[in-house]
């Protein structure tokens, strides 16, 4: 017996505080994410050459988190609450 796993538009909505947050990171271009992803590589590297071998390693592994922060702005941009709010007032007009 299969069972659907898919959401579907207006299905499921987010709650407030989770609103707000996407409200907020959503004015965050894109690009600022994939510079603090680049900023912590390059740190990395200066660190590593300065033989801080503990720091560089901490301070490298930085680069993924950003770089899925971007993602999730970027999904919050196109796909997010705010895109079900937009698309509940279409029908409404």
């Amino acid at each position: 017996m299969e069972t659907e796993t898919t959401v579907s538009r207006g299905q499921s909505t987010e709650d407030k505080f989770t609103g707000a947050i996407e409200r907020q990171t959503s004015q965050i271009p894109s690009s600022v994410y994939l510079g603090l992803a680049l900023g912590s590589m390059a740190a990395s590297l200066v660190l590593k050459i300065a033989k801080q071998n503990h720091w560089a390693l901490f301070v490298g592994q930085w680069a993924a988190p950003f770089l899925i922060m971007g993602n999730y702005n970027k999904m919050i941009k196109q796909h997010g609450s705010d895109a079900q709010a937009s698309h509940s007032t279409l029908h409404a007009a």
